[in-house]
C-alpha cells in the first residue's frame, strides 16, 4: 500500500515533481538545465527499511535509493530495472526474471560494497520482510506459493516459498493463481532486494533512518537526514543507468506549514525548485504579478484522500466530550447508516477544497469513489460506470441522481442531508441517544490551510444538518500528537478521533483489489483507520467484533472474496469488484474527497520529465526528472501535456498489441 498523508505540502509538492515525460516536448534545452533539485517536506523520514514500511512519507525517499525488478517509464508502462527481461509461463503461475549483470551495491559513502545485485538478494528481501512483520505483507502473502503458510508459522522452511534464485542472475516466482497485474507489484518495496551479508552485519539496525543503515543500487544516496531540518541526497556515481539521472543533488527542507506564502518567497530566492502556491493567501497577488503566465496545475493521480469514521473509538485524549453518555451517543450515531449518509450529503467538498486551491481549482481534484473511475476498464468503458450503475441499484433513492465522475462533487445536497438526518434521528432517539451529536475532528494546529479546511467542513455539515443535531468539535493538536492520533496510529484503538481527514490511499498494483482490500475486516491494511482491528492479526479477542457486525462488514468481505476468486476473466473480476465498491459507497464507511494533485504551483521542473504510473513506489522516483533554470510557463506546460498524452496513448496501444501476441 501507499498510505498517504493528507498534508497539503506533501501532496502538492512531492507529487507535483514527478509527472511523466514527453521527450522533445518540453521546449527546454539541455543548456538550460540545472543539476540541483530543492523542495520541502513536512513529515520526518521514519525508516529506510523499504521492505517494511507502508507510508508514502518514507517511500517517497527510499524509492530513490533502492530499485527492484521493474520500473515505470514516462508513459505509465513497465520496463526493466534490475531485470533486463522476463517471461511468464503459459498457465500464468511462474514469472522468471533475468537480472542485469554487474549492478553494484554501494554504501552511504558511494563506495562499492564488493557485491553485485543478484537473485538471492530478492529472496533475502522477502524473507526479511516476513521476519520484521512488514506492514506490506498483504500485497504478496496470498500471491506467492507457500508464503502465507510460512507467515502463519505452518512451516519454518523458507525454501518452500515460491521465490527461487535459479542462479545468480535468474529469479523465479511461483504464484498460487494467475495475477495479470503481478508485474506491477514488483514496483513496491516488499519485493526489493537486500544483500544478505550486509543485512546480517547490521542486525536490528538495518533500515534505521540513517544513511549507513542500507546499501544502495538506485540513482541516489542519502547523504543527510536531520529530523525536522533537512534531508539530502547525492547522485550514485556507480548507478547502472546514469544517462537518465539528471540531478547531482537533492535537498528537502523541513516546513511545518505555518507560513504558506513562505514557499513562494523561498522559490523567488532560488531556494526551491518548485513551490505550492495558495490562491486564497494574501501573498498570491505577488505570485501572479511576478509570473502572470507561470502558475500551472499538477495532474491528479491515483491516491484518494477521504473522510473516515471511527466505528469503535478507544482513545479519548483529544476530545470535547465530558461524559460517557456523550461518547456512547456519538458511537451509536456513527454506527447508524442514515447518520453517515447525512454527513456524506451534508459535506460541501468544493468549499472544503477551495480553502487550499481557491475557487478556480476547487473541483479539479474532487473524487467520488475510492478506486478512480478510469483506473481500469470493463468492456471498454471506465470501471466507474459499472460502480455507478450498481450503486443506483442498491439504493436509487439515495444515489439515483449521484454522479460519480471525478472533477465535481457528486454527493453534496443539503436537502437530502436533512432527509437522512431526520431518519437517523428517529432511529437513534428510539435507542435513547441525545442530540446534538458531537464529532471530534483533530487537525494540526500550525497548518493554516488544514485548519481552514476543517473549519469549512464544520460549517457545511452544521449548516446542512443543523447544529442542534451535529456539532463538529475541532481538536487543535501539535504535529506529533496529531500524527499519533491519526496517520501514525497503527491500531484501531489508538485512533483518537470520531472523524478524520488525515489519510488517503494510493494503489500498490494495478487491480481494484489494491484499493478495496484495505477495508477487509480480517486483514485490511487500513481497517484500523476505521477504529477497527484486523481479526486475522489482532492478538486475542477482537475488540471490534460488535462494531463490525453493526455495520455488516462481513457482507463486504464476502464480495471481496467473490471477486478475488475470478482470475480468468478480467471484465468479470472488475465487475465483481465494482459490486464491492458499490457496497462500500452505499454504506458510507468512508467519504472520498479528492485525488492527489490538482494543485497550483510555480515550478522549474521540466513538465512531464519523470516516471508515471498508477501504482507502486517506482513512479515517484526523481530519476528522469529534469530541472530548468527558468519557470515553466503555462504555454510550455500545455504543449508538453498534449505531446505526452499523444505519446502515452501510442505506447499503450503498442503495449496492448505486444501482450496479445
Amino acid at each position: 500500500m501507499k498510505k498517504v498523508l493528507a498534508l497539503l505540502l506533501v501532496s502538492a509538492v512531492m507529487l507535483g515533481a514527478c509527472g511523466s515525460n514527453a521527450k522533445g516536448s518540453s521546449s527546454s534545452k539541455k543548456s538550460d538545465l540545472v543539476s540541483e533539485y530543492s523542495s520541502v517536506y513536512v513529515t520526518d523520514l521514519e525508516t529506510l527499511d523499504y521492505t517494511f514500511s507502508s507510508r508514502k512519507t518514507n517511500s517517497d525517499h527510499y524509492t530513490n535509493f533502492v530499485e527492484g525488478l521493474l520500473e515505470n517509464d514516462q508513459y505509465g508502462n513497465l520496463k526493466g530495472d534490475m531485470a533486463k527481461s522476463w517471461e511468464v509461463s503459459d498457465d500464468g503461475l511462474t514469472y522468471t526474471y533475468h537480472l542485469r549483470k554487474g549492478v553494484p551495491w554501494v554504501d552511504s559513502e558511494g563506495n562499492e560494497y564488493g557485491a553485485d545485485v543478484t537473485a538471492n538478494d530478492f529472496v533475502t528481501g522477502l524473507k526479511h520482510a516476513v521476519d520484521v512483520q512488514s506492514e506490506t505483507l498483504y500485497i504478496v502473502a496470498d500471491s506467492i506459493k507457500g508464503l502465507s503458510d510460512y507467515i502463519d508459522g505452518k512451516t519454518n522452511d523458507f525454501s518452500t516459498v515460491g521465490v527461487k534464485a535459479v542462479d545468480d542472475y535468474t529469479l523465479q516466482y511461483t504464484l498460487n493463481k494467475p495475477e495479470p497485474f503481478w508485474n506491477s507489484k514488483t514496483t513496491y518495496g516488499i519485493l526489493y532486494p537486500i544483500n544478505e551479508e550486509f543485512l546480517k552485519s547490521k542486525g536490528k539496525d538495518f533500515g534505521k533512518p540513517t544513511p549507513d543503515s542500507i546499501l544502495y543500487n538506485g540513482p541516489f544516496i542519502l547523504a543527510n537526514n536531520t529530523a525536522k531540518s533537512v534531508i539530502e541526497y547525492t547522485k550514485n556515481e556507480s548507478y547502472w543507468d546514469p544517462k537518465n539521472v539528471h540531478l547531482d543533488t537533492v535537498k528537502w527542507t523541513y516546513n511545518d506549514g505555518s507560513d504558506p506564502d513562505g514557499l513562494f518567497k523561498s522559490y523567488e530566492n532560488g531556494e526551491l525548485s518548485l513551490a505550492r502556491v495558495y490562491p486564497n493567501s494574501p501573498g498570491y497577488k505577488d505570485v501572479t504579478k511576478a509570473y502572470p503566465d507561470g502558475v500551472t496545475w499538477s495532474q491528479t493521480g491515483g491516491s484518494t484522500y477521504n473522510l473516515t469514521f471511527n466505528f469503535n473509538r478507544g482513545t479519548f485524549d483529544a476530545t470535547s466530550k465530558t461524559t460517557d453518555k456523550e461518547k456512547e451517543d456519538t458511537q451509536k450515531a456513527i454506527l447508524d447508516r442514515n447518520f453517515r449518509l447525512a454527513i456524506l450529503f451534508g459535506f460541501d467538498k468544493k468549499s472544503y477544497n477551495a480553502q487550499s486551491v481557491g475557487e478556480e481549482g476547487a473541483t479539479k481534484a474532487l473524487r467520488n469513489t475510492l478506486v478512480p473511475a478510469d483506473f481500469v476498464e470493463i468492456g471498454g468503458k471506465p470501471y466507474g460506470d459499472t460502480v455507478a450503475s450498481k450503486l443506483k441499484t442498491l439504493d436509487s433513492d439515495a444515489f439515483g441522481d449521484v454522479n460519480l465522475s471525478d472533477g465535481q462533487d457528486g454527493y453534496y445536497n443539503a436537502d437530502k442531508a436533512k432527509e437522512y438526518m431526520e431518519k437517523a434521528k428517529t432511529e437513534l432517539e428510539a435507542k435513547g441517544v441525545q442530540f446534538p451529536i458531537h464529532l471530534d475532528m483533530p487537525v494540526e494546529e500550525t497548518s493554516e490551510i488544514s485548519v481552514n479546511m476543517v473549519k469549512s467542513l464544520k460549517k457545511s455539515v452544521e449548516t446542512s444538518l443543523g447544529s442542534d443535531n451535529v456539532v463538529v468539535d475541532i481538536q487543535l493538536l501539535n504535529k506529533d500528537k496529531y500524527l499519533a492520533a491519526t496517520y501514525q496510529a497503527t491500531t484501531g484503538k489508538a485512533g483518537d478521533f470520531d472523524i478524520t481527514n488525515a489519510s488517503g490511499w494510493g494503489p500498490d498494483y494495478t487491480d481494484p483489489s489494491s484499493y478495496l482490500n484495505i477495508y477487509d475486516s480480517r486483514k485490511g491494511d487500513m481497517i484500523h483507520t476505521l477504529g477497527l482491528e484486523a481479526s486475522a492479526v489482532v492478538q486475542g479477542t477482537d475488540p471490534s467484533t460488535a462494531a463490525k457486525k453493526a455495520i455488516n462488514l462481513s457482507e463486504y468481505d464476502a464480495l471481496l472474496d467473490k471477486a478475488a476468486a475470478i482470475t480468468d476473466d478480467l471484465d468479470a473480476r472488475y465487475t465483481a469488484y465494482a459490486d464491492a465498491e458499490a457496497w462500500l459507497l452505499d454504506n458510507a464507511l468512508q467519504v472520498p474527497i479528492y485525488a492527489d494533485g490538482g494543485t497550483p504551483r510555480v515550478t522549474n521542473v521540466v513538465p512531464f520529465s519523470g516516471p508515471y504510473g498508477w501504482a507502486g513506489i517506482a513512479a515517484n522516483k526523481l530519476k528522469y526528472v529534469e530541472v530548468q533554470s527558468n519557470i515553466v510557463t503555462t504555454d510550455q506546460y500545455d504543449k508538453a501535456k498534449k505531446a505526452w498524452e499523444t505519446k502515452k496513448e501510442e505506447t499503450a496501444k503498442e503495449a496492448e498489441t505486444t501482450s496479445s501476441k
